[in-house]
């Protein structure tokens, strides 16, 4: 049964954490699976990922368009089987919407039918539609060199307006220690507490997109780059850039939330996968 309804879709940002998350099983695992089937039965339309894994050069911004099936970046620590031969086709179709969107905000975009796509994307298409692939179109919005903060949440407004009976998803990870995955093949292990770092910016950053509602969720994440523990959390902004375009797409004047954190694990001693969703079914 489908169920459709006026309601404004939620907007998700799902933390992927590392690669062992495609296998193993977790809370933001059943996270991502829960939103998927709730997808389906409400027929959303499609989903408009930025991932925090394809940054193009220049000031410009991507807009993946395949028209064919496209290759997998291959990974560490998974059994290939897990997701070689996992369908995920790009619908050329709505990146072309997307693009015309951005380029309608005065956003510099192209379109490129050549991507390869990165495992923060197929592994969470995974959770969420299983191991047929998606059911829903789909694409994908690269980050730009320049990491400008003001022009991301604008791809995320640009972009939510006219799609609000689509998903829109965003990925994000911490920095993390990588020993328990090469030497044990254990990404769930906590042999020792996290660091004040990571607790503290994870504490903050809940607070600041749970607690914020409209304009004021993007005034908050952009708020948090200028926090002083955020470089600790963050050496590069690639893994942050997708905050700014969830909050982009989820701050809007008439949005009044609930913004929640549904799910949540530690991986990998500092590494916090919170996942937090925008907004409400109905």
């Amino acid at each position: 049964m489908t169920v459709t309804t006026s309601h404004p879709t939620p907007c998700f940002f799902f933390s992927h954490g590392s690669t062992m998350m495609l296998g193993e099983d977790s809370k933001p695992g059943r996270f991502w699976e829960s939103v998927g089937v709730e997808a389906k039965r409400r027929g959303v339309k499609g989903i408009v990922f930025m991932g925090a894994h394809w940054e193009v050069t220049g000031d410009a911004f991507e807009v993946a368009s395949n028209p064919t099936e496209p290759m997998k970046q291959p990974i560490g620590a998974v059994e290939a089987k897990k997701y070689v031969n996992l369908p995920c086709p790009i619908d050329p179709d709505l990146a072309a919407r997307v693009r015309d969107l951005m380029v309608a905000k005065g956003i510099k975009t192209k379109l490129n039918p050549n991507i390869m796509l990165v495992h923060d994307i197929y592994m969470v298409l995974r959770w969420m539609f299983g191991s047929n692939g998606p059911t829903l179109p789909f694409t994908v919005i690269s980050s730009n060199a320049y990491y400008d903060p003001w022009t991301v949440v604008d791809i995320g407004s640009a972009v939510l307006t006219p799609l609000r009976d689509f998903l829109t998803r965003s990925h994000n990870l911490y920095w993390n220690k990588w020993s328990n995955i090469v030497f044990y093949k254990d990404n769930f292990a906590q042999q020792e507490p996290a660091a004040e770092f990571a607790v503290d910016f994870r504490n903050v950053a809940h607070d600041a997109l749970t607690q914020n509602t409209g304009p004021a969720l993007r005034a908050a994440a952009m708020r948090l780059m200028r926090h002083p523990q955020y470089r600790d959390a963050h050496a590069t902004d690639d893994h942050f850039a997708p905050v700014l375009f969830v909050a982009g797409a989820a701050g809007g004047q008439d949005d009044k939330g609930p913004n929640t954190a549904p799910a949540e694990c530690w991986e990998l001693i500092n590494m916090a996968n919170t996942q937090f969703q925008f907004g409400e079914w109905e």
